[in-house]
């Protein structure tokens, strides 16, 4: 069997854990040194966690600046990729059970073309959530709101205040609503505050 390459013999590597900048997309950096990698930086994402690549012989200046060169990469390369209407309706549930302890179950989840003056919209009474098509290539975090606005109506209707006290289980809802309220200004779109219009 192969050895593993983070742990083969000779000078070991060091390896550090962070919290990210805030907008990198990651609970946590681990940042790995390696006396091997000689100029070469990459990075992944493992779960929650980000894991950063660098030469051991990197100053501590360079490794932050590398690890936020690295998050910008990786959250440009994220924004590219569309879900398609299975994986929304998966990362629907995955949102749900992660800030709403599993108890916003929608019936459907999926993209539509007919949603111009709005982000998302959710009937409650059918269980299905609508995402406008305008959202794909957005940030992650921008789509993981709107979704998480929409679960919320499953278990609140209206926007009331209880609706919001649930929504700020999002950790990134005024960001993502910040941003959301950028683009509606810029294409001069009619918005809701919040960024999000329901039925």
């Amino acid at each position: 069997m192969p050895a593993d390459p983070l742990h083969r013999a000779g000078k070991p590597q060091r390896s550090t854990t962070s919290q990210p900048p805030s907008g990198s997309g990651a609970s946590a950096i681990e940042v790995r040194r390696s006396a091997r990698r000689r100029r070469t930086v990459s990075a992944y994402r493992e779960g929650d966690r980000t894991v950063v690549l660098i030469p051991a012989r990197m100053s501590e200046a360079e490794e932050q600046r590398w690890v936020t060169v690295m998050l910008d990469k990786l959250a440009a390369q994220e924004s590219k990729r569309v879900p398609g209407d299975t994986e929304l309706a998966e990362r629907a549930q995955r949102l749900s059970d992660q800030h709403f302890g599993g108890r916003a179950r929608p019936v459907s989840v999926r993209w539509v073309t007919n949603q111009n003056t709005r982000w998302g919209s959710c009937t409650p009474a059918e269980g299905s959530i609508r995402l406008s098509h305008r959202l794909q290539g957005m940030p992650e975090y921008v789509i993981d709101y709107v979704l998480c606005h929409e679960l919320a109506h499953l278990l609140v209707p209206g926007h009331g205040p209880r609706f919001w006290r649930l929504l700020e289980a999002y950790p990134r809802t005024e960001r993502a609503r910040g941003y959301l309220e950028g683009v509606a200004a810029a294409g001069r779109l009619p918005h809701a505050p919040g960024g999000v219009r329901d039925e």
